[in-house]
């Protein structure tokens, strides 16, 4: 690897500050927060806005913002993104971590369709494939993605009156049951799933958004019940959690937390 190159990483680290705040800086504002020289900002500022990566903010001398530049590369960015690679490499990675079966999943009408999959290395494990096609309203992933609808798009889905079909025993089959349930989820930003799709399996899902907030996966961990227990369903909503943050933050989402 060669050594990396200062003045760049300087720029780089003076485009990184607009991100916080209010999105507008002046060079004071920087030169405290870098502690950098005032000359050594006065340029690299100069050479940002020459190249309109930031832009002075009108009836604000002084004060800059962040220009059209970013925009079009972050927009470049986003065009090349494949959800399902970028699913597939996370769910590698949580798979990895609890050695449970990984899905990412995208909604299609009321149905969720399985878009990534890890398999666990264990004997016993969930059977399914990448390209599935399941009700959503049987699944940790859909119950997830139903959840972050809002309520006239689920009602258009599901109506009040819809017949809801049963994969077990344990599947929610009336509509008003699947809007209590989805309210919770909603509320806790992460569903759960007890043997709802198959009788020996449960599983948690939590929300995967865009970079604009929009939630357009589930990433779930399904998990037999031999091993499945108060505690261990914990820990996994906490994995489920990470993972769908980091597919997240790939796809270009940043949370103002």
């Amino acid at each position: 690897m060669g050594r990396l190159v200062p003045a760049v990483t300087r720029a780089l680290d003076i485009l990184e500050l607009f991100l916080d705040g209010d999105g507008t800086l002046s060079a004071p504002d920087i030169v405290r927060r870098l502690q950098l020289p005032r000359t050594t900002v006065h340029e690299l500022v100069t050479t940002l806005a020459a190249r309109q990566y930031i832009v002075q903010v009108p009836g604000q001398p002084g004060r800059y913002r962040l220009g059209v530049r970013p925009y079009q590369l972050g927009s470049r960015y986003a065009e090349q993104l494949d959800l399902a690679a970028e699913g597939q490499h996370v769910a590698r990675s949580v798979a990895e971590t609890c050695d449970e079966t990984v899905h990412v999943a995208i909604l299609e009408g009321t149905d969720v369709i399985y878009i990534a999959k890890v398999d666990s290395t264990h004997a016993v494990r969930m059977v399914s494939a990448a390209g599935r096609r399941l009700p959503a309203h049987c699944t940790s992933v859909g119950k997830m993605l139903l959840a972050s609808l809002p309520d006239h798009e689920l009602t258009a889905r599901i109506p009040e009156d819809a017949d809801l079909i049963a994969m077990t025993p344990n599947s929610i089959t009336d509509p008003d049951a699947l809007r209590e349930a989805l309210a919770e989820i909603r509320q806790r930003g992460i569903a759960v799933e007890r043997r709802e799709s198959n009788p020996d399996v449960s599983c948690v899902a939590a929300p995967v958004r865009d970079r604009t907030g929009r939630v357009v996966a589930a990433l779930s961990i399904s998990v037999p019940m031999i091993r499945w227990s108060d505690e261990r369903r914990i820990e996994l909503e906490q994995l489920a959690a990470k993972g769908a943050a980091e597919l997240s933050e790939r796809l270009g989402y940043r949370s103002v937390a």
